[in-house]
C-alpha cells in the first residue's frame, strides 16, 4: 500500500461565527502532487496554516509525514517546507545571502550550508544572480529563489499556497517543471492555486473545498466525468450520410447547416469505440470527429455555482494578516 505523506480527518476550524472548515477528510500518497481548489474564503489557505502547525485546528486530527500536527508539530516542521503566495525573500540582501540565512536557521554547519546554498542556486537556474540583492530579481526568480529556501532543510512535504500568483506564462510554465521535479525526486506537494489549468497540468489528485466542506475529490479526469456535456461532434460533407447517420444514432443533436451531429458521451476510449463500431458497421464514414469534455473550470463553476470566483484568503478580512 502507497504510504500517505498527509492525512487529515475531520478537520474543523472556525473564526467567530464563521466556519472555514468543516469537517474536512483528505489521504495524500507520499511522492504526489495534490491540489486543492475553492472559491475565496472556501478554507485553502486555513488547511495549509494547519497542516503546517502555524494555526491549531478546533476539531479533527492530522498527520503530515507521519507525526500528529497537534502533539507532534516540531516533527512536522523538521519534515515539511512551505512556500506562500507572497515571497519569503529578503529583497534589502542577495540572493545567496537569502540562502545563507535559511542555512544557519536549519542549523546547518558553515561549510554544509554553503554546499548546500550553491547546489540550490545552481539548480534553479540563480547562480549568476546570487551575489544581486533580491530586489533586482524578476518575479519569477524571487520565486525559484523562495522554493530553493524552502529546500534547504530538504522536506519530504512541500506546502506551496498559490506559489505562480502575479508570475507571467513562462514563469508559471518554469515552475511547474520545477514542481514536477520535485515529485520525481520523491517529495509530497500540496497545492492550492486560483488556477485551474495548473491544477489540471500537475496534480495526481484535486479535492475541491466549498462552504467548508469537500465538495469531490478525484483525479482530474475523475473531476470532469462528474460534469454533463461531454459529447462527439461528427461533421460530413456528403449529406447523404449525415442523413443516414443522423437516423441511425440516438439522442442526437442535429446542425442541418453545418452537416453536423453532436452526440452525448462521456469521452471514454470505450465511448469512442462503440460510436466507430456502429458507424462502421453501416458503412457510414464522417470527415471530421471531434471530442469534447468538460474541463476544470466546468467542474469548478459547477460545484461551487452560489459562490464567486477563485481567491486566496480564507479567513474574515479582520482576521487575516
Amino acid at each position: 500500500m502507497t504510504d500517505l505523506a498527509i492525512t487529515a480527518n475531520g478537520l474543523r476550524k472556525a473564526y467567530g461565527d464563521k466556519t472555514v472548515l468543516d469537517g474536512i477528510d483528505l489521504s495524500i500518497p507520499a511522492g504526489t502532487v495534490f491540489a486543492l481548489l475553492g472559491p475565496n474564503g472556501a478554507g485553502k489557505t486555513t488547511t495549509v496554516r494547519i497542516l503546517s502547525t502555524l494555526i491549531a485546528a478546533d476539531g479533527g486530527s492530522a498527520r503530515v509525514a507521519g507525526h500528529d500536527v497537534a502533539t507532534a508539530p516540531d516533527g512536522v516542521r523538521t519534515a515539511i517546507g512551505v512556500t506562500g503566495q507572497f515571497s519569503a525573500v529578503d529583497q534589502l540582501i542577495t540572493g545567496e545571502e537569502n540562502m545563507l540565512l535559511m542555512a544557519d536557521l536549519h542549523h546547518l554547519p558553515k561549510q554544509e550550508g554553503r554546499r548546500t546554498a550553491a547546489e540550490l542556486l545552481e539548480r534553479f537556474d540563480l547562480t549568476d544572480a546570487a551575489k544581486k540583492p533580491a530586489a533586482t530579481y524578476s518575479g519569477g526568480m524571487k520565486r525559484r529563489l523562495d522554493i530553493a529556501m524552502t529546500l534547504v532543510g530538504d522536506p519530504r512535504v512541500i506546502f506551496l499556497d498559490e506559489p505562480t500568483t502575479g508570475l507571467d506564462p513562462r514563469a508559471r510554465h518554469t515552475m511547474w517543471q520545477i514542481i514536477r521535479t520535485l515529485v520525481a525526486d520523491g517529495v509530497t506537494v500540496f497545492l492550492t492555486t486560483q488556477y485551474l489549468q495548473e491544477a489540471d497540468e500537475l496534480a495526481d489528485r484535486i479535492a475541491v473545498l466549498h462552504d467548508g466542506r469537500i465538495a469531490a475529490q478525484g483525479t482530474p479526469e475523475q473531476l470532469k466525468q462528474l460534469v454533463p456535456g461531454g459529447h462527439i461532434r461528427l461533421r460530413f460533407t456528403d449529406p447523404t450520410a449525415y442523413r443516414t447517420a443522423a437516423g441511425l444514432l440516438r439522442e442526437v443533436t442535429r446542425d442541418d447547416d453545418a452537416l453536423a451531429l453532436r452526440i452525448p458521451s462521456d469521452g471514454t476510449q470505450r465511448a469512442l469505440r462503440t460510436l466507430l463500431d456502429h458507424l462502421d458497421d453501416a458503412g457510414i464514414e464522417a470527415d471530421e470527429l471531434t471530442v469534447h469534455t468538460p474541463d476544470l473550470d466546468d467542474v469548478f463553476f459547477a460545484l461551487t455555482a452560489d459562490t464567486g470566483p477563485a481567491g486566496d484568503t480564507d479567513q474574515p478580512k479582520e482576521n487575516a494578516r
